[in-house]
């Protein structure tokens, strides 16, 4: 261990595996190392006694939920955008060739107390029964603009420049009422709040048309793609990947001390007596507590069941997003379910979650809009944790620190942060101008 190495990688959470396999390709010596002797960090994927072990303290689950081993329950379980910035980075990174993905099968919304197919393009605003028949005909025209609009053709703007206008002036332009408004922000445009309303209208636009795209892919009921097993494959491949580019990695490595020179700079990383010298550490909160700062806490909960989430066509997975608005909260709770369909449990079994961004400690009290979606559950668990973003300047300590995973089920925030880490890191961007159809998803 005592060699030196460009970049050395604190966790193997998703973040951190992404980064390390783009530092790789780049041509980086990396150095990959982990205090837990499993993969994946707070992103990691947990079998049926290892799930009991993590809330009941035991590891005794009951028998008739099947198989421990039939489990993968991803503890930051998250969706991926068909053509989303992810699969890009994965098709980028040539990583596909190790993770095998199926198509979501739904995509819904919770309004007025019901739960709703999202409308994606104009034909499906004119069958949707969230809005009226005039509405219908107002949203249509709007989805038609969004879908016809090209940011290097003038000709599609109609008159307004989207990088000045607030996506609130040309929502107003089309005469979209406030209903209408809540689902095309937060279930097309995934927005986690409303603050987007007095932003450029230009990133909503784009947003939609990314669900759209993605939505046309798979000619599937959603725009997303999971991989079979679970998202615990993501950081394995990433390791291979890694490894293929001479990267090292090493699991249970108990303490991970970071080493600073003279100046303050980050030089290297002591575990177990041995220290491995670098130019730049990167790692997630939980290594360098002193750098960061708390910026709010996620409530989930994790449920087994015997059967698909009600009023969602029979979904063997999909997402559901409730709206701030429509629970009177601050900010959105999303619902989450993949089964065996995907692998991630034993035939007959599907896996549910809720989160929100927590606003008091009761996650069962604050869920249970969520959870009364999912009809009867086998078992559940409640959980609370923190999160943290950097507060360093890396400039100074070379120290490049992730943000913690946020409530959402799907990645387009995750992966946002790890674009811009990887710009601070190296001073370029990923090219993401990629052939998509790398990344097909499997067959049935």
């Amino acid at each position: 261990m005592d060699e030196e190495y460009d970049v050395i990688v604190l966790g193997t959470g998703l973040k951190e595996c992404i980064l390390s396999g783009l530092l790789s390709v780049d041509g980086l010596k990396v150095l990959h190392m982990d205090r837990n002797d499993y993969y994946g960090g707070e992103s990691t994927s947990l079998n049926l006694i290892q799930l009991w072990k993590k809330f009941r303290g035991n590891d005794k689950p009951p028998a008739h939920l099947g198989s421990s081993r039939d489990y993968n329950v991803d503890m930051i379980p998250k969706f991926m955008m068909a053509n989303g910035t992810l699969v890009r980075v994965l098709i980028h990174t040539d990583v596909t060739k190790y993770l095998s993905f199926k198509a979501v099968d739904g995509s819904y919304v919770f309004n007025k107390g019901k739960v709703h197919k999202v409308p994606a393009t104009d034909m499906e605003a004119l069958k949707s029964p969230l809005m009226g028949i005039f509405e219908k005909r107002r949203a249509r025209k709007f989805f038609l603009y969004v879908q016809a609009y090209d940011e290097k053709d003038p000709k599609t703007h109609e008159g307004m420049d989207l990088t000045r206008v607030k996506t609130r002036d040309l929502i107003a332009k089309y005469g979209l009422d406030d209903n209408t408004v809540d689902f095309i922000g937060h279930a097309l445009a995934l927005h986690r709040d409303d603050r987007y309303l007095d932003e450029p209208a230009l990133d909503t636009v784009k947003r939609m048309k990314l669900y759209a795209e993605s939505l046309a892919r798979f000619q599937g009921g959603s725009p997303y793609i999971y991989p079979l097993y679970g998202l615990g494959e993501l950081p394995q491949a990433f390791a291979r990947l890694s490894a293929v580019y001479g990267g090292t990695y090493m699991l249970n490595k108990p303490e991970c001390k970071v080493e600073y020179d003279d100046e303050g700079k980050a030089c290297g990383v002591t575990s177990e007596g041995e220290t491995a010298r670098c130019k730049k550490v990167v790692c997630d909160p939980s290594y360098l507590p002193n750098k960061v700062r708390r910026i709010g806490k996620v409530a989930r909960a994790i449920a087994i069941m015997s059967h698909p989430i009600p009023n969602t066509n029979d979904s063997h997975s999909v997402q559901i997003i409730l709206p701030q608005k429509q629970l009177g909260r601050r900010s959105d709770m999303y619902v989450f379910c993949c089964s065996y369909s995907h692998n991630v449990a034993p035939k007959g079994k599907f896996i549910a979650f809720v989160s929100t961004e927590a606003e008091t400690d009761h996650p069962e009290t604050e869920l249970k809009p969520g959870i009364d979606l999912l009809g009867p559950v086998d078992d559940i668990f409640f959980d609370i944790y923190d999160r943290f973003e950097p507060v360093n300047e890396p400039s100074l300590d070379n120290c490049f620190i992730s943000t913690s995973y946020d409530a959402t089920t799907h990645f387009e925030s995750t992966v946002t942060d790890v674009l811009n880490m990887y710009t601070m890191i190296t001073g370029k961007v990923v090219d993401l101008s990629v052939d998509l159809s790398a990344a097909s998803a499997a067959e049935e």
